[in-house]
């Protein structure tokens, strides 16, 4: 048995070091550092298990998760709600009404023949599946964290939410919880293989297509949104790209589109013309862009940083950002040499690294229940409801960006929202808890434990006694929910 050591980061000459960790440094305390850090955390059998491993085989083991046995991982149980007549679904009400206009049917219903409100089957058949999908999209959410919290392949399940938040896309625009399920899967399968095949796969993928535009980009009139983001936030970051760049990267994607779940590309709407293209010129399509994009040295740094933060913490030197970039070209783009060389680094274990990383939501609320060894997500307190009253909507980033991530999960009323949460999971309210799937018009339903009041925000407590925003944080403040950097750490918000 590995002897148990308390917090222990390693001296600060660490930092930015990433030669191995001696063997001798390894211990209980870095085996849950690593797992923190590379999964979601885990119970003190867990650790222990890792800790006796050795520092070699417990990364191996994490890394190379593909041989170990993963019963618990169920498929996603379909509800059938959708059917082909929602295909080409609406942009908007109006345009689901002009269609019904033109045609006197649209979504597969039928304008009235006669009598008030003619296109009233039309209007209730947009919004139904409005409703429909982001009900089925709460579930598909669900699901996911129970594979985050249920797998025996934490690095799999961690790196899928990071290219989630990475190759940004939210039902509330793609409005089909199926493209929404077939991205999840797209992102467990490329985890932590080639992340120029993952790219690639994702500009083909249908909920990305919808997501930026891709039935605006053809010949002649090439629409911008896809290929600026590929190369600003999937690929190479501002500043190494020309606008005439720009144009010439949407030409080579037009005609790229989908037909219900699958990929497929017009040669009509596709411009097969000569583009110059970051010093190149020939007549190139969207994977030859892309392969180009993935020659550029820049381009491994920057995904290689943005792996680094996701996992160890924010602030990265250009040296150790420069080192990381190197091994992942090496490496021909493939993740797994990545992870290794991080996760044996000095610089993994040093002092910088350790309370350095900010969890999100759904990161913190996954942690959070593997720590206490659960089986499986509870329905009371909701995972949907907390994580968004936390700042972070599952399958809904905020925009193409993804989520800011680091210091911004912790502003002060989120802070006590973490706290909120780490009481409602110790103490769930199970008499006075109410459904939110059942409330139509309001995101959270009736304020409760797991939400922080908007500023100026004055209403109810749980008693029912009128109270301020002020006068509530100060009841949670009371009740011992938060009170100092200490229980902050212990309730999961750093590691």
């Amino acid at each position: 048995m590995t002897p148990r050591f308390q917090w222990s980061p390693g001296p600060v000459s660490w930092q930015d070091d990433v030669s191995p960790l001696p063997p001798s440094e390894w211990n209980y305390d870095r085996a849950a550092h690593l797992l923190a850090h590379a999964g979601f955390g885990g119970t003190p059998e867990d650790i222990e298990k890792l800790a006796d491993a050795g520092l070699e085989r417990a990364v191996e083991s994490l890394v190379r998760y593909e041989p170990l046995p993963n019963p618990k991982m169920q498929p996603f149980g379909e509800s059938g709600f959708w059917d082909p007549t929602l295909d080409r679904f609406p942009e908007s009400r109006p345009d689901a009404s002009d269609r019904a206009e033109k045609y006197g049917a649209s979504m597969g219903v039928n304008v009235k023949p006669a009598g008030n409100r003619p296109m009233q089957p039309v209007s209730d058949r947009f919004f139904y599946w409005l409703r429909a999908t982001m009900l089925e999209t709460r579930r598909l959410g669900y699901w996911w964290a129970n594979r985050m919290l249920q797998t025996t392949h934490p690095v799999e399940e961690k790196m899928a939410l990071l290219w989630h938040g990475h190759f940004a896309t939210h039902e509330n625009k793609v409005r089909d919880y199926r493209k929404m399920h077939q991205q999840i899967v797209l992102f467990e399968r490329y985890a932590t293989g080639n992340l120029r095949d993952l790219t690639i796969e994702v500009a083909r993928n249908p909920a990305m297509l919808y997501f930026l535009d891709a039935q605006y980009n053809v010949k002649g009139a090439p629409n911008e949104n896809f290929a600026r983001e590929v190369m600003e936030l999937f690929t190479m970051g501002v500043g190494n790209y020309t606008e005439k760049d720009v144009r010439e990267c949407a030409r080579a994607f037009t005609g790229w589109y989908f037909d219900d779940l699958a990929f497929k590309m017009d040669p009509e709407k596709h411009d097969d013309g000569i583009k110059e293209f970051l010093g190149r010129r020939d007549n190139f399509d969207g994977a030859d862009i892309l392969k180009i994009i993935f020659e550029q040295p820049v381009t491994a740094e920057f995904l290689a940083a943005k792996i680094y933060r996701f996992l160890v913490r924010d602030e990265i030197s250009p040296a150790l950002r420069k080192q990381l970039g190197t091994v992942l070209r090496g490496a021909d783009y493939a993740v797994k040499p990545l992870l290794t060389a991080i996760f044996k680094s000095k610089d993994f274990y040093s002092a910088a690294s350790y309370g350095g990383h900010i969890k999100g939501p759904v990161e913190h609320m996954v942690a959070l229940m593997k720590h206490l060894g659960a089986e499986s997500m509870p329905g009371v307190p909701d995972f949907n409801q907390s994580t968004i009253a936390l700042g972070q909507h599952l399958l809904n980033p905020p925009s193409v960006a993804g989520w800011a991530g680091g210091k911004a999960w912790i502003t002060p009323g989120l802070l006590i929202a973490r706290g909120n949460v780490a009481r409602d999971t110790l103490i769930p309210d199970m008499t006075g808890f109410r459904d939110w799937n059942f409330n139509a018009g309001t995101q959270g339903g009736k304020q409760g434990p797991n939400t922080v009041p908007p500023n100026g925000w004055d209403g109810t407590n749980e008693s029912g006694q009128k109270v301020s925003k002020g006068g509530y944080l100060a009841q949670i403040k009371a009740s011992g929910a938060v009170g100092s950097s200490t229980v902050i750490r212990k309730i999961g918000v750093i590691h």
